[in-house]
């Protein structure tokens, strides 16, 4: 349920809402807005608790029932879309935003030097990852703790915000000194103890959709971090799975659309893993610009036939710097920037 303010409505009358909510055995959450204030009613049962009763409360304009499974992801909470600050990046606004590197942290000098590249062909993130979560067990795990430093120093030397994956609710005391963003994958979008965990922590987020769920599940998941008190989540669409097999999984562009009718929430799209095929990156990047897609999340690799993970689906140098001047121009025609 959602209680709507008036435009300038108290304090006090704002309280008497959240009061009545907690009488009810009722959470709250509230959305601040510029001109006035929006009441969340959170449980699992507010369909016993009439609207009249929070409708008769001084300086209550509207009361709403939102329908859907999923409440604070909902645009009806918070009808202005969302900004999520990333360092000095702001993702959600008229710039697209493209977060590069390489699919893991091998070693500094390969970081190093993918880092300067992506950066100076316009990349505003720096992506890098510590922990990978393989579909076998003898596959490159990840660098853990020293990958992390090396993203720091990546972080340090080039004042740019790192993105790295967190797969466990204890790595992430760890994980704060050195990352700026937070990436949940795909395996762990129902891993609802890390959801919890993430959202406490405050700091931003992106949350990848599903191998196999639906977007009202995936915006369930981001209700998850959304509750726990932390309103930095950037959804990423990176495909799904599906009877397609000519490319590593389908590429939900209608996703994009989906999400900006019906929340409020950025997202942005990961055409590396959708493709799984360097030469396929592109045409999907391409496509998620035109959607309306408010980043891209690419992974850049100096040498891709030697990399550690994911070789085949990663742009080379040069084929990176070809792809954002494309990228560039298009966004220019959709009215956006790079």
């Amino acid at each position: 349920m959602i209680v709507e303010m008036r435009r300038g409505a108290p304090p006090e009358q704002v309280d008497a809402v959240v009061n009545r909510a907690t009488g009810f055995g009722f959470q709250t959450q509230l959305n601040r807005g510029t001109d006035k204030v929006v009441v969340a009613i959170l449980g699992s049962d507010t369909g016993r608790c009439p609207t009249e009763a929070f409708a008769v409360l001084p300086g209550v304009e509207t009361v709403t029932r939102i329908m859907r499974p999923y409440k604070l992801a909902a645009r009806e909470f918070k009808p202005e879309p969302t900004l999520v600050s990333m360092g000095d990046v702001v993702v959600g606004g008229p710039r697209i935003v493209v977060m590069a590197g390489p699919c893991s942290v091998e070693n500094p000098d390969l970081l190093m030097s993918t880092a300067r590249h992506v950066t100076s062909c316009g990349a505003r993130v720096l992506r890098g990852g510590a922990y990978k979560p393989r579909s076998s067990p003898f596959s490159f795990q990840g660098l853990g703790v020293s990958g992390l430093q090396i993203l720091g120093q990546a972080r340090s030397e080039l004042s740019v915000p790192v993105i790295s994956e967190v797969t466990d609710p204890h790595l992430l005391d760890g994980m704060l000194d050195y990352v700026d963003v937070l990436q949940i994958g795909a395996r762990n979008m129902q891993n609802y103890a890390l959801l919890r965990a993430v959202g406490e922590t405050g700091r931003a987020c992106i949350l990848k959709r599903g191998l196999a769920a639906t977007v009202t599940e995936w915006l369930q998941a981001a209700d998850y971090i959304l509750a726990a008190g932390n309103p930095n989540v950037v959804l990423c669409e990176r495909g799904i799975r599906t009877f397609e097999d000519s490319t590593r999984f389908t590429l939900d562009i209608s996703a994009v659309g989906v999400v900006k009718r019906f929340s409020h929430l950025p997202i942005i799209v990961d055409p590396s893993h959708a493709a799984g095929h360097y030469a396929l990156v592109p045409t999907l990047a391409r496509a998620a610009v035109a959607a309306g897609a408010d980043g891209l999340l690419i992974e850049v690799h100096p040498d891709p036939t030697n990399a550690l993970s994911d070789g085949l689906q990663s742009l080379t140098f040069s084929d990176f710097q070809r792809l954002m001047a494309e990228l560039r121009a298009l966004a220019e025609a959709m009215g956006r920037s790079i």
